[in-house]
């Protein structure tokens, strides 16, 4: 590889990792929202919500994303009821498409990290604080919530690490993210070796700099003498 096909395939591969992040960037926050939802119904009174909730979560943690992505956007298209109503032009854009279906899946698991983390927080702590007088809902936000918030830090890293990862799955619907492009790039220039680490090595430097960044987080939130 001479340094111009170098400098050719550097520059298309740090224009597709734009893709990379910004699928990323919208999977994430849907992925959280999705995870916050299911662990609030799994908290709930209503025996309903519960059981919905679980098996939400036993659905989209027992099958391949892949599996769940082609569902949504070569499965649902076999339906004419779903072809004539209102969300088919949302279902039929392969991007919107891999961002519902990789948050939707990776909600799943950012759920059960959200309830790993609810039942880390001491039992004493939310009893004390009723027995200060305090209601719920400022039990909640005021003690509940900052101690389970740094107990999901270090799971919820890994979390955004898979997520970044998993967007590879997105050239499977057209869309030409980092790991597209570099398919593409391996069959136009025949540098396999060449174009694969180089990827690996973008992939390397986005995940470790996440890390890096959530444990800085971790680190400026730990209570020195603190053990969940």
């Amino acid at each position: 590889m001479d340094t111009e096909e170098f400098l050719y395939i550097a520059g298309k591969l740090l224009g597709a990792s734009v893709a990379t992040l910004s699928l990323t960037a919208c999977v994430v926050p849907l992925a959280f929202g999705f995870g916050a939802l299911a662990s609030w119904a799994r908290c709930s009174r209503y025996r309903i919500l519960r059981a919905l909730a679980d098996l939400y979560v036993l659905i989209f943690r027992s099958t391949p994303m892949l599996v769940q992505l082609f569902v949504l956007y070569y499965g649902l298209s076999q339906f004419e009821a779903v072809r004539s109503s209102f969300i088919w032009p949302v279902l039929r854009d392969p991007y919107v498409c891999a961002v519902f279906a990789m948050a939707i899946g990776s909600g799943a698991y950012v759920a059960e990290v959200m309830r790993g983390a609810l039942g880390a927080v001491p039992k004493g702590a939310t009893e004390a604080s009723t027995s200060l007088g305090m209601t719920r809902i400022k039990t909640f936000f005021l003690i509940t919530l900052p101690i389970a918030t740094r107990s999901a830090i270090p799971a919820s890293s890994s979390e955004i690490v898979i997520t970044i990862k998993a967007t590879s799955l997105a050239s499977t619907v057209t869309i030409m993210e980092l790991t597209g492009t570099a398919r593409d790039l391996m069959g136009e220039t025949y540098d396999v070796i060449e174009v694969f680490v180089m990827v690996s090595a973008i992939y390397l430097v986005l995940n470790a700099s996440i890390m890096l960044l959530f444990r800085t987080i971790e680190a400026r939130f730990t209570i020195p003498g603190y053990s969940a």
